[in-house]
């Protein structure tokens, strides 16, 4: 009797499972459920908002009253209602410095290893760091204004162009930062990250309109000056709450949220996806 042989049954193998790619709406809620991660870890380190709570009070004061008299020929008041609304562009540039350095920190510590595990969209924990600085961009804007009001400041225009004015200084911020995001993603360090952001972010806010006007200033750093997006912005904010021509100081500020959104977004989620 001829024995029959025949093949085993193949293994059954294991279904493939396909990660669905989520949609716009999914990567968003996404984006915000880190974006509170990132806010309760702050609450939790409260220390990390002094540079958006004590600095802007220690700005005024000493730009105020150490440099006001001699600058504006001893009128402190005159002085404070020109520097203030220029120190939210520089305190939006300096505050931009922290969310580098969180992402490079956090980066170093394995965060982002386990966020790769997760069925996520790889750009959610960026997005979702830079939802959660409109916080600290809030915060900023409301310390400098209301410390402004104790010592002195008034607004001249009426509540809607202050609104309006602290609404592009925040969404101003929030497009500046996406170049703290890439230093963020290429420094080595987040001490790195410090150091090269303060290159980039004070010739950006002390050589603009911020603290004196540019008709004082040599021509050759005029030239500099009137094309430095700290300078549109200040004038900006400056026109909208103390009265003012702001129609080409806001084109240019505007042109220059798209540019960098444009040039630094890209940039920052390639890096990102090389880093982590």
């Amino acid at each position: 009797m001829t024995a029959v042989l025949t093949a085993p049954n193949p293994a059954p193998t294991a279904p493939t499972i396909a990660r669905a790619t989520p949609g716009l709406a999914r990567n968003l809620r996404h984006a915000f459920a880190l974006a509170k991660r990132n806010l309760i870890k702050t609450m939790r380190t409260p220390e990390q908002l002094i540079d958006v709570t004590v600095q802007p009070i220690v700005f005024l004061l000493l730009f105020v009253y150490v440099f006001g008299g001699a600058i504006s020929n001893g009128s402190r008041h005159e002085y404070l209602q020109f520097l203030l609304p220029g120190l939210l562009g520089q305190g939006i540039a300096m505050g931009s410095v922290a969310l580098g350095q969180n992402l490079n920190a956090d980066i170093e510590k394995g965060v982002f290893d386990r966020f790769r595990s997760l069925p996520i969209a790889r750009s959610a924990p960026l997005v979702g760091a830079v939802l959660a600085d409109f916080f600290r961009y809030l915060i900023l804007c409301v310390m400098f204004i209301g410390f402004g009001y104790v010592i002195g400041f008034r607004i001249t225009t009426n509540p809607v162009s202050a609104l309006a004015a602290i609404a592009i200084t925040i969404a101003f911020a929030l497009c500046f930062c996406w170049i703290s995001v890439w230093v963020g993603m290429k420094a080595r360090t987040s001490g790195a990250v410090q150091g090269i952001m303060f290159l980039l972010v004070l010739p950006l806010s002390f050589g603009s309109s911020t603290f004196a006007p540019t008709s004082t200033m040599p021509g050759w750093l005029q030239a500099f000056v009137n094309v430095n997006p700290i300078t549109h912005l200040v004038g900006t904010v400056r026109g909208l709450m103390l009265g003012g021509p702001t129609a080409s100081h806001l084109g240019w500020t505007l042109l220059w949220m798209g540019g960098l959104l444009v040039v630094f977004v890209p940039l920052a989620l390639r890096a990102y996806r090389r880093r982590a």
